[in-house]
């Protein structure tokens, strides 16, 4: 049935007004543990939804698919883009069009169809969203079937957008910037509108407190110029060539490489000198606090990260496909210097280590609030009256809290019913500088 990852918890509140049903208003997520940042704003939207009063269920659409389907998927992704990168650029700009992009919605839902449908079902859902493609895809399917009743949300969490994004079906998209959502327009999305990238509260710009702290724990030079390279989840790319041409274009900075899950990356690292070579790593805020400028290759989750901690970005040897018309698209929204080959390192280098001075982060002007877009969506305006009235409820000494904690996968219960008035939603980000 695909693996539940947090279970909603019913409450009754008594009043003086007599006993009450109180239970919230429901959200199922669908992501996917295809690298790490599909579910890393499926985690962010869960909290804060929650927060909002909101009950969340979170599903992995890998699980979703029958039996070893999902892994064996994610296996051969993998090996492509480890492996031959080149296998993946083809077959990423293959699939750029509307028609094998349906073709794709086909065999997924096939595959899919009916435990997604199962896992979004039930009379609390008000908000279901998906934060990768192929999820997408098969609830946009379901939509257009009448499957599914609820209203679809797709999260754009690249700043590009390839043709897989755009689903029929699906209601609206949430896009992280002007640039991701011109582009969202032109491949067909419906309602699109432009959020502030939802990221962890830890990614803050660093002080001189934190600067020097982050780099005490790290064991890192107080005194050097730091560039952190990182390759995603899986230690993508050509970090080892990286790093060496980071050193010769500017052999004043020190490298402090993130491998991710690639270990034999990281031994190789160490093997060939490279100091300060991590495998997976919990305190991404610390670091990105310790260092001068962010190296990367992809443009996903790191590069929001980034952003949220006025960190400057270069993006250099992108991996092919997503990797490259990310690139293109940071580079004109004016989020991430690009430096298209070694020629461009030392420039783009020495631009963003000015920018550490300076950050063009405090240009940027945030978009509008995720979560209050997907509120107002629902005409949820208070979806945390229920936990409101039972904490009031409480203060009397008549409140009785029951939780009950359930395997069901759609979590049916008794109909929330539709909250007064809309969210007043922020104006959105038109520019970056």
């Amino acid at each position: 049935m695909g693996r539940l990852i947090r279970i909603p918890r019913q409450r009754t509140v008594g009043s003086r007004r007599g006993a009450v049903a109180a239970t919230p208003p429901r959200a199922v997520i669908v992501s996917a543990s295809v690298g790490a940042g599909h579910d890393a704003v499926a985690e962010q939207l869960a909290a804060r939804l929650e927060e909002a009063g909101v009950a969340v269920d979170r599903h992995d659409f890998l699980d979703l698919m029958p039996g070893p389907t999902g892994r064996v998927f994610v296996g051969s992704y993998h090996g492509m883009i480890s492996r031959a990168p080149w296998t993946w650029k083809l077959l990423y700009g293959g699939m750029d069009n509307a028609r094998m992009a349906g073709m794709q919605a086909s065999i997924f839902t096939a595959l899919a169809g009916r435990r997604i449908r199962r896992a979004v079902q039930g009379d609390t859902t008000r908000i279901v969203i998906a934060t990768y493609p192929l999820a997408s895809q098969v609830l946009g399917r379901l939509r257009l079937t009448g499957k599914v009743s609820t209203p679809v949300h797709t999260y754009l969490t690249d700043f590009s957008v390839h043709q897989l994004w755009a689903a029929p079906g699906v209601d609206a998209h949430l896009a992280l910037h002007q640039v991701a959502a011109a582009q969202a327009r032109a491949a067909g999305c419906e309602q699109v509108s432009v959020v502030a990238p939802l990221v962890d509260r830890r990614f803050t710009p660093a002080t001189p407190e934190s600067r020097f702290a982050a780099r005490a724990r790290w064991g890192l030079p107080q005194d050097a110029r730091l560039a952190l390279l990182v390759g995603g989840s899986w230690g993508a790319g050509e970090l080892e060539r990286t790093v060496a041409d980071v050193e010769a274009a500017d052999p004043g900075i020190t490298c402090v490489v993130v491998c991710g899950r690639n270990e034999a990356l990281r031994e190789r690292l160490l093997a060939a000198g490279v100091k300060h070579a991590h495998g997976w790593v919990d305190d991404m805020p610390s670091l990105m606090h310790a260092a001068d400028v962010l190296v990367q290759n992809a443009g996903g989750m790191t590069v929001q990260e980034a952003v949220a901690s006025a960190l400057p970005v270069v993006t250099y040897r992108s991996i092919p496909g997503h990797g490259l018309t990310n690139a293109a698209a940071l580079d004109e929204a004016g989020i991430a210097r690009w430096a298209r080959h070694s020629g461009e390192l030392a420039a783009a280098l020495a631009g963003a280590l000015s920018d550490r001075v300076t950050p063009i982060s405090s240009a940027r002007r945030p978009g509008a609030d995720a979560v209050q877009v997907l509120l107002a969506s629902a005409g949820l305006s208070r979806p945390n009256h229920y936990a409101e009235a039972a904490a009031e409820a409480a203060a009397t000494g008549s409140a009785t809290v029951s939780a009950a904690a359930s395997v069901s996968v759609s979590g049916s219960v008794s109909a929330a019913g539709p909250l007064p008035g809309p969210v007043a939603v922020p104006a959105t980000m038109e520019s970056v500088r």
